[in-house]
């Protein structure tokens, strides 16, 4: 069994509100620095950015979870990851069938680049990726596992586009892996301010939007190796898995 240091919420450039200078190398520099094992690239509403960073992760020997960060029709941010290309391709094909059409304007919302692992620009995304897709977060939590994905409700403490913030509270029948909080919210906090199941996961990651965020704060993972699968079984704390949140972050 090893510790793992993991930042699963990180947006590159194809975010809208995303820096501009948040390039694949850019990322995996910082995620370097900040000695990091794992990272997940989470852009919202979509993972064509994925296999760009993995490709300049893989070079530094650090492991990218391909995945997004999807806004429900309830603008409830949900993290997704997926075990391979094939199922994130499928689910990029899902998102896109139900993302909401508005178009981007750059100057109101921010740039959506598309770009190589040596951050060469291959294009851009010209619908908003900040808009909602047409199905509740039930529904993409069912998607999500046909696909064999992981399921984390995003920064649940905070005041919007969260879990709490808009709904007020957690449907029994909602399937989860884990809890995402801010990283200036801790957990005694959480269990005060929402109600949660007693054996609830709950992680903590940067969602990075500058590269000096990246690794900012992040989650322990006890594990036998940087797959999906021994993620999925560190969050249900199976086979002697476990996660855990340090009391302190080192810069």
């Amino acid at each position: 069994m090893q510790d793992y240091r993991a930042d699963l919420h990180i947006h590159t450039v194809l975010s809208p509100c995303a820096d501009l200078d948040m390039s694949p190398e850019v990322i995996v520099a910082k995620a370097k620095e900040r000695q990091l094992q794992i990272i997940g690239v989470t852009d919202h509403n979509s993972t064509l950015n994925c296999k760009a960073v993995a490709e300049c992760a893989g070079k530094e020997g650090i492991v990218v979870i391909p995945g997004c960060e999807v806004n429900t029709s309830e603008e409830i941010h949900v993290l997704t990851f997926f075990a391979d290309y094939e199922a994130l391709d499928l689910f990029q094909q899902y998102i896109d069938e139900h993302l909401a059409v508005v178009e981007n304007d750059p100057e109101l919302f921010g740039f959506q680049v598309i770009v190589d692992s040596d951050s060469n620009i291959l294009g851009y995304e010209n619908r908003y990726l900040g808009a909602a897709l047409d199905v509740g977060i039930e529904e993409l939590s069912v998607k999500v596992y046909e696909l064999g994905g992981i399921f984390i409700p995003a920064h649940i403490d905070r005041p919007v586009n969260s879990l709490f913030s808009q709904l007020g509270f957690l449907p029994e029948s909602l399937e989860c892996d884990a809890f995402q909080i801010s990283k200036k919210f801790d957990v005694q906090q959480l269990r005060k301010s929402f109600v949660l199941p007693g054996n609830a996961c709950i992680v903590k990651f940067s969602d990075a939007h500058y590269p000096e965020n990246v690794g900012e704060v992040f989650t322990i993972f006890s594990m036998n190796a940087p797959s999906i699968e021994e993620l999925r079984k560190a969050l249900r704390k199976e086979d002697a898995r476990n996660v855990f949140i340090p009391d302190k972050f080192s810069e």
